[in-house]
């Protein structure tokens, strides 16, 4: 029994030293990101047209600092195509990013649409390209 205790005790040490080590990596590489200069390079974006009001953007670029970047740049597109054929909304659908070597790949399905449409990610088409351009993300 003794044997036990000290066996688990000794266990319940090592993955709290594992833990806390993981949580300093994880510190240290957030005031990496933190002082690391965000220089992104904007690639491609190409459009899909689906389905009627369904719009695919593959969007490509370099220097993004996470899944984030790319679906940003991929709102971009959809908000600026949605203004170019007239309508004033954009409704995300999902946005799927992959990582090949240094390229970052997105492919993000949008509704573009007139009125404000129904669903939870709505976008404002004008406020969205209007902050791309004040944040430097490039539309189409």
């Amino acid at each position: 029994m003794i044997r036990t205790v000290a066996y688990g005790t000794l266990a319940l040490a090592a993955l709290t030293a594992c833990s806390e080590q993981v949580e300093v990596s994880r510190a240290v590489a957030s005031a990496q990101a933190a002082t690391t200069p965000y220089q992104p390079e904007y690639l491609d974006i190409g459009t899909r047209l689906l389905d009627g009001d369904l719009v695919a953007f593959d969007v490509k670029m370099k220097g993004a600092r996470n899944n984030q970047d790319v679906a940003d740049y991929a709102q971009c597109a959809a908000s600026q195509y949605a203004l170019i054929r007239g309508y004033g909304f954009a409704r995300h659908v999902r946005t799927a990013v992959d990582k090949r070597g240094e390229v970052w790949e997105g492919d993000a399905t949008y509704v573009i649409s007139d009125a404000l449409p129904d669903g939870l990610a709505k976008i404002d088409a004008e406020v969205a390209v209007a902050a791309c351009k004040e944040n430097g993300i490039p539309t189409i």
